[in-house]
């Protein structure tokens, strides 16, 4: 899928702010365009960790919050954490747990099957915690939107609210709310996570019962905080460039444990590796498992139990990796024949789906169709299940919101939501949703954009370079590693590498100056770097390995050059249909991507790019002239009648009159 590049302007007062800062003019330009225009804002930036924290008690409602949690525990009377199934809900219930324990409090802590029993409070749990004795039950990461349930409680349990979750029209009526995002509460730092919110109520709880500054167990903190996804900057900044420090060599032994069963090296973790191989274990128990699992890892204090815990999650791990791709083939299967490209949005459904998978799965259409995308689950009472991915120009909640007459629930931010709709009412929804989407997102936010710093030849990094953009670290949302451009090169040497052969390395550069260029999972494309000139964008890295040290260029994509791309006339499509013809007529079926297809028809002696062979592909389907198997993985031509009448293509129609 070709990006669009979003080139950064050449900043004129970025010689000066280098100056001022004592940083290459490179590193003050991209500064600059990240907002950060003075010095003190580059101090604060460039230094997270000397930054002071807020003082919690600016919160709404966080002084009812802490005043309640200490009379229960001067009374002796027992608490329980309600949290909520992914990392940064298991993270915050972790975290509360832990430091209510330190804190003389006798508390257990409650979170909701995903499958069972769905996000958020449910009442016959909350009945069940009231009948067991419990006096006080505190939420971290949920319970924002559960309005009635709250309400229903009212007399039987005191319930305390901490969510960073949007609001609705009303707040529940919880003795107390502590939720940044209250418009009425003056907090300044808007962006925390669930466990961010837990980390406040932690330090308010430290401050006010022994008049302590609390900054520890950040790791936990930093871990939830990177799984969700919310913006590195302010006191998430802090957060994470402190507690990834802390992680290398935390006092968790479940964080150890869950280190080194992600085969990851100390030195080297970072938001990526969280991301990527921390966060997807502990997710694994809530997808296909009890997120109970991932809380008892991160609490433990024996090693075995550490040791045992985190390999059960690994293996969880695996399994969710396989019912993802099953999900997700069948996914596909539901958009055969249908005209992707001119659907507004993204919407499937399956029966029995499993729950907890089905939001990696519409983030994998979203990563191939970039469309809004929800994936349902059809349950055996009747609900669809939903999980939601959205692109930039379509806030999601705000999406769902606009057809919450059909919705039985539904919660989540401008990129990510679930929700509940009747077996009865998926199709209204489907329609209604799909009118949102066309009514508000125009022909270029479908096109995806990748933010570039600069044009940069590869031979043009240096070790000096790589050094100084670490000093933007962390990254994450908000604050990506910054990516530089350079168009029209030619690759050599490709390569598959990796275990099963699913990377690609490639040589980029001049003979002066090569540079390993490393792009992940797409190995399929070696036979293009041997034959397109492309554009390409990418990180600048060290590659150390047996004490030596290289400079490397980590790709975030790449495209066909402007030369390569070239729309295909009835005459190149002729050429194309023949070909397939041919190789169907030998082997009675096509067994090949579009990338394989592309290195055959050159093989012929006649050149044609990936671009130019994926249009001819698309408009044969759209045609009906081709056909995809899902089962044998395969293309196949069905049997032709009459002339091809290309304007019946969408594809080749608008790329005609464009």
């Amino acid at each position: 899928m070709l990006k669009e590049w979003k080139l950064s302007a050449a900043v004129p007062e970025a010689a000066d702010f280098a100056r001022e800062l004592g940083v290459t003019r490179s590193l003050a330009n991209i500064l600059w365009n990240r907002g950060i225009c003075t010095r003190e804002a580059a101090e604060v930036f460039l230094q997270p960790e000397k930054q002071a924290f807020y003082d919690p008690f600016r919160m709404k409602d966080m002084d009812k919050a802490v005043a309640r949690i200490i009379e229960v525990i001067d009374n002796e009377e027992k608490i329980v954490v309600y949290g909520d199934y992914d990392v940064d809900g298991m993270t915050a219930t972790t975290l509360l747990v832990h430091n209510l324990r330190a804190l003389g409090a006798s508390v257990d802590f409650y979170i909701p099957h995903r499958e069972k029993e769905g996000y958020g409070f449910n009442l016959p749990a909350l009945q069940s915690i009231a009948d067991s004795g419990v006096k006080l039950l505190v939420s971290v990461d949920c319970g924002i939107a559960s309005v009635d349930d709250v309400a229903a409680m009212a007399g039987k349990l005191d319930i305390i609210v901490t969510d960073h979750h949007l609001p609705g029209e009303n707040l529940p009526p919880a003795l107390a709310v502590v939720n940044p995002h209250r418009e009425d509460c003056p907090y300044p730092d808007k962006n925390l996570a669930g466990v961010g919110v837990a980390f406040k109520l932690c330090q308010a709880l430290w401050q006010e019962m022994h008049g302590q500054s609390y900054e520890q167990d950040l790791e936990i903190v930093a871990l939830g905080t990177v799984a969700d996804i919310v913006p590195l900057l302010g006191e998430n900044r802090k957060i994470v460039a402190t507690g990834l420090k802390k992680m290398r060599k935390s006092s968790f032994v479940g964080m150890r444990a869950l280190v080194n069963v992600s085969e990851i090296r100390e030195e080297e973790l970072n938001t990526g590796h969280v991301g990527f191989r921390l966060a997807p274990r502990l997710n694994a128990a809530g997808r296909i498992g009890s997120a109970r699992k991932g809380v008892e890892l991160l609490l433990t204090k024996d090693e075995a139990e550490a040791e045992s815990l985190a390999m059960e999650l690994d293996m969880l791990n695996s399994q969710r990796q396989s019912i993802e791709q099953e999900i997700l083939a069948k996914a596909e299967a539901e958009l055969v024949g249908v005209d992707v490209n001119n659907l507004p949005a993204i919407v499937v459904a399956g029966e029995k789906w499993n729950p907890g998978v089905i939001g990696i799965v519409a983030s994998r259409l979203v990563d191939k169709y970039y469309k809004p995308t929800i994936v349902f689950s059809k349950q055996e009472d009747g609900v669809c299940k939903g999980s939601c991915r959205s692109i930039e120009g379509l806030h999601m909640y705000e999406a769902l919101s606009a057809c919450k007459e059909h919705i039985l629930q539904f919660g989540g931010h401008s990129q990510a939501a679930g929700l509940s709709v009747s077996l009865e009412q998926l199709e209204d929804f489907k329609q209604a949703f799909a009118q949102v989407a066309e009514s508000t997102l125009t022909a270029n936010d479908y096109v995806p954009k990748v933010k570039v710093e600069m044009e940069l030849s590869p031979e043009e990094i240096t070790f000096e370079l790589v050094d100084e953009l670490a000093k933007l670290e962390p990254f994450g949302m908000a604050n990506p590693k910054p990516l530089f451009g350079v168009r029209g090169i030619r690759g050599t040497s490709p390569q598959a590498i990796g275990k099963e052969g699913q990377h690609l390395r490639f040589q980029v550069g001049s003979p002066a100056e090569p540079r390993t260029a490393l792009l992940w999972n797409r190995s399929d494309y070696v036979g293009i770097i041997n034959s397109e000139v492309i554009d390409m964008v990418y990180s600048p890295a060290v590659n150390e390995w047996q004490g030596n040290r290289s400079l490397q260029c980590m790709v975030d994509s790449i495209a066909p050059a402007d030369g390569e791309r070239i729309f295909p006339e009835r005459e190149q499509l002729v050429d194309i249909y023949k070909f397939l013809y041919q190789i169907q007529q030998n082997e009675d079926y096509i067994p090949y991507t579009a990338e394989q297809l592309t290195v055959d028809f050159c093989k012929r002696g006649s050149h044609i790019s990936l671009y130019t062979m994926s249009l001819g592909l698309r408009i044969f389907q759209e045609l009906n002239l081709l056909r995809m198997d899902l089962q044998e993985n395969c293309y196949y031509l069905p049997k032709a009648s009459g002339r091809m009448e290309l304007e019946s293509s969408p594809t080749y129609r608008n790329g005609r009159h464009r």
